[in-house]
């Protein structure tokens, strides 16, 4: 059964192995065990896989009553507030040195939402008001320095003057807003309101959903753009099936807490055609594929994809009791469990593999981008959603 399976999934493997990369010495978690499964301690820490862990044993504790994990996240929210919190300019840096002290200091819109994110999770496991409190001031941070009257910037220095966005842009772009950081704007958001309530959150979650109806999704290709000029004009034909599949549930997600009928109705034929899109053009042998790129297919299949891709495939047969997309979130399930998961000792799931099911050796099992959010929440997704269908 998929709820049975991914439970063992999560409580076997994937908790059993993030616990397993704590620094004791230095504080948070470590950042890089390669695909040969050699730990390097004194490797980068990057601040964004520390939030993601810090969101991740928040929402593990929380949902599985488990001590030991509430342990976890509080090691690694000392670490966030410690470390990763400039205290001087504020905001969250990119990136640490394995001792905590600070690497790269850019100041990324992305982080900071992924912050927030983590954050308002701690705080709704711990009701520790200083957490709330330091999200809330990440939250109007980003609206008072990282906005324009178009829609939210992307990379800035130190002390929040805008820097070129090596960090996110791809496929030899260098883009001025993408899709990417406005969607996690808007998950960082939605957990602060989930949290909250405030009111001035909820407005911005509001004023997300309506960027994104109007500018970052494209109609006629039921898709979304992503990457913009300055002036939100998409400026390349990348298709990334992943991030659709992401969008689908979670812009679902955050506009239900709102409870506002209309928008929910404005928005819910979106999310659905975005659903629908993935299925009929990226789901190829039980599995989706990473991107198309200028009409060139990209069949990789990668590791946090799929796990969005069964929450997506999950969310859109609960709204339209579709059939197919069950099967399709049972089918996925099945190829990651016979490809991606990691038989090694000691190892987690694997980066990528290729169209034959090969995982790549060139990609670590644990670095800044790798983590337990994408596989870790799909699993809490399923048992927060209650699916017991058949594998």
């Amino acid at each position: 059964m998929l709820l049975d399976e991914v439970t063992s999934a999560l409580t076997d493997n994937i908790i059993p192995f993030w616990k397993g990369l704590r620094d004791d010495a230095f504080g948070g978690y470590y950042g890089l065990l390669d695909f040969d499964l050699n730990l390097d301690k004194q490797a980068e820490k990057g601040c964004i896989l520390n939030n993601r862990i810090l969101w991740f044993f928040s929402t593990a504790a929380k949902a599985l009553g488990r001590s030991d994990l509430l342990d976890e996240a509080r090691h690694a929210y000392v670490f966030l507030k410690g470390n990763c919190l400039d205290k001087e300019y504020g905001g969250i840096y990119w990136s640490l040195n394995y001792d905590g002290s600070v690497k790269d200091s850019t100041k990324h819109t992305y982080n900071q939402a992924f912050a927030i994110y983590a954050l308002s999770a701690y705080y709704e496991l711990t009701r520790d008001e200083e957490a709330l409190t330091l999200a809330r001031g990440l939250y109007k941070m980003i609206e008072a320095k990282c906005t324009d009257e178009i829609g939210y910037l992307e990379a800035f220095d130190r002390s929040f003057k805008p820097v070129s966005n090596e960090k996110l842009s791809e496929n030899g772009v260098l883009a001025d807003k993408t899709m990417n950081t406005l969607l996690h704007v808007f998950e960082g958001y939605s957990g602060l309101y989930q949290a909250s309530g405030d009111a001035d959150v909820g407005e911005s979650l509001r004023h997300i959903l309506e960027t994104f109806i109007s500018k970052v999704y494209n109609p006629e290709k039921r898709r979304q753009e992503v990457f913009f000029d300055r002036e939100l004009h998409s400026i390349l034909d990348l298709h990334s099936y992943g991030h659709d599949i992401e969008t689908s549930w979670l812009m679902d997600w955050g506009c239900g807490l709102l409870k506002d009928p209309a928008l929910t109705a404005k928005l819910s034929p979106i999310t659905s055609a975005l659903a629908e899109q993935i299925y009929k053009t990226a789901y190829h042998k039980n599995s989706i594929w990473n991107e198309c790129d200028r009409g060139v297919e990209n069949k990789t299949r990668v590791w946090w994809v799929q796990a969005e891709g069964i929450l997506g495939f999950l969310n859109e047969y609960q709204k339209s009791g579709r059939r197919e997309f069950l099967q399709a979130a049972e089918d996925v399930w099945g190829y990651i469990r016979t490809y991606l998961v990691d038989p090694r000792p000691g190892s987690e799931w694997f980066w990528e593999v290729d169209d034959d099911g090969k995982p790549s050796s060139k990609k670590p099992i644990v670095e800044p981008w790798k983590c337990p959010y994408h596989n870790g929440r799909m699993c809490l997704e399923v048992i927060r959603r209650n699916i017991n269908a058949a594998c």
